[in-house]
């Protein structure tokens, strides 16, 4: 059994434990916590060993903690870093490295520039052997994550016959836990979006990727409209929509009028923090018209990178194939039965 710690417990942080805890490979040692806030006894109350900053243990005198971070670490297999961006390439240098504990980060550093966290940007669609015995990996953002998960069988299937990819990100303004953060009434364009560049780090370089983004005022998930070019005439939206009937983790809906629609089912049917943790592909809005597919497709936000953490984690720590991660992370997070559910409950009317 080896022994993970998580630091930091924030919308990341609180759900990768979660899942954690029903993994019989993993012991979970604890988790980081910065601020003395109700969030420490939540997580108390989950049952979690919670650590503070040695620097910092005064400040948490009231609460139940076990210890410092530092010492947590000393006794941890791997961490999943789950900081706010930035503070992750600062945790590596001032806890991980002297270490030389192996490290997860998140979709707000980088991999590149001075403040890389490291070389190699994980997508399990994409490069999962990549990644097999690293030490330090980013998983990607969850547009980021979201991109592979509808890219990568489109390249398996079509090959040279794609000519390029249009896709407008239309971000959510905050997770649904963010309560303190308020919805401002604008829609706001986001100049020189990282998103692109970051899926060309697996999905190639050269790639004819295009990507602009707008964050607009909803908690509610993050949409991607995307078009697709062919080299010849385009495939029907049939056949688009075949190809991602036994992808892991993409759901093909027809009748959800929003967001909120899928949400609201994810809370009414008691998933874990109403996350559906997949892709759903918005069928009825999938056209063919000459050369080009336009798709739409909602990603789950947060959700959608904790799987991947968990793929992530296993490639690193037991150097898994690809199919014994699958199957270890579909025990773990049922997402077949959750991909059923949720076309069974979209289905197409007739």
């Amino acid at each position: 059994m080896k022994q993970v710690f998580v630091n930091g417990y924030g919308s990341i942080g609180s759900r990768i434990t979660a899942f954690l805890k029903d993994d019989p490979e993993i012991l979970v040692v604890g988790v980081g916590k910065y601020s003395p806030d109700d969030d420490v006894n939540l997580a108390i109350s989950r049952g979690l060993n919670v650590y503070v900053p040695e620097k910092k243990l005064d400040d948490f005198k009231d609460f139940k903690i076990s210890g410092s971070i530092e010492s947590a670490l000393d006794n941890s297999d791997l961490v999943i870093d789950a900081a706010p961006g930035g503070h992750g390439y600062k945790n590596k240098k001032n806890l991980y490295e002297p270490r030389n504990l192996p490290a997860i980060y998140q979709g707000g550093e980088s991999t590149m520039g001075d403040d890389a966290v490291s070389d190699l940007l994980f997508n399990s669609r994409a490069n999962y052997d990549l990644a097999i015995g690293k030490h330090h990996v980013m998983q990607g953002s969850c547009n980021v994550t979201g991109m592979g998960r509808i890219l990568e069988p489109l390249r398996d299937k079509f090959g040279d016959n794609l000519i390029r990819f249009d896709v407008t990100l239309v971000r959510r303004w905050a997770d649904i836990e963010q309560t303190d953060k308020k919805l401002s009434d604008t829609i706001e364009m986001t100049e020189k979006p990282h998103h692109g560049d970051d899926v060309k780090l697996y999905f190639g370089k050269d790639a004819p990727l295009y990507v602009r983004a707008i964050k607009v005022p909803t908690r509610q998930m993050h949409l991607h409209i995307m078009d697709i070019r062919f080299k010849d005439t385009a495939p029907k939206p049939s056949e688009i929509h075949e190809l991602f009937t036994n992808e892991f983790g993409v759901a093909t809906l027809w009748t959800a009028k929003g967001t909120k629609d899928v949400r609201d089912y994810a809370q009414n049917m008691g998933f874990n923090f109403t996350d559906t943790n997949m892709i759903h592909i918005h069928a009825n809005m999938t056209t063919s018209i000459g050369d080009t597919v336009q798709m739409m497709y909602s990603d789950d936000q947060t959700g959608i990178v904790i799987p991947e953490n968990h793929m992530l984690m296993q490639a690193m720590l037991f150097e898994k194939s690809y199919a014994d991660a699958f199957a270890h992370t579909e025990s773990i997070f049922h997402m077949v039965e959750k991909k059923q559910k949720l076309q069974e409950h979209f289905a197409k009317k007739d």
